[in-house]
């Protein structure tokens, strides 16, 4: 047998209000981040952070709908067949137009192993998000 996983997106585990499906974890990948995320239309709620406190810089691909992400004080229009990557000590927010948007969300770490976050596992209660992308929880402290 091939080593390969094959799933769907409605199988993998979902945070967030099902807001975040957890592919890593769900593929059983090790080696780097991956994450698809789906926001409503005219959906402004998900939190602006950075990654200072793990050093993670992401790649975001539309994969549905167009999304501004607003970074460094510019909001930048993306649409399917478009890549942006953010370094880990931009801020940066994603802010949906007037159509759902679905996004993949790649992370790793430059230089070093990636070191996946626990609440990225299937299962694992999701954080509270601090504004540098730190679980807030109180279990986390």
């Amino acid at each position: 047998m091939p080593d390969v996983t094959v799933k769907e997106l409605s199988d993998f585990d979902a945070v967030f209000g099902g807001g975040m499906r957890r592919v890593r974890a769900g593929l059983g990948v090790t080696s780097f981040g991956l994450q698809v995320i789906e926001l409503p239309a005219g959906f402004n709620g998900y939190p602006a952070h950075d990654h200072t406190h793990d050093d993670q810089e992401e790649v975001y691909v539309p994969l549905k709908g167009r999304v501004t992400l607003e970074v460094g004080g510019t909001s930048l229009e993306l649409e399917p067949g478009m890549f942006a990557r953010v370094g880990p000590a931009e801020t940066r927010k994603l802010v949906s137009g007037d159509e759902p948007v679905r996004l993949l969300c790649v992370g790793g770490t430059p230089g070093a192993a990636y070191q996946p976050p626990e609440w990225t596992e299937e299962g694992s209660r999701p954080p509270e998000m601090g504004p540098h992308g730190e679980d807030k929880s109180p279990a986390a402290g």
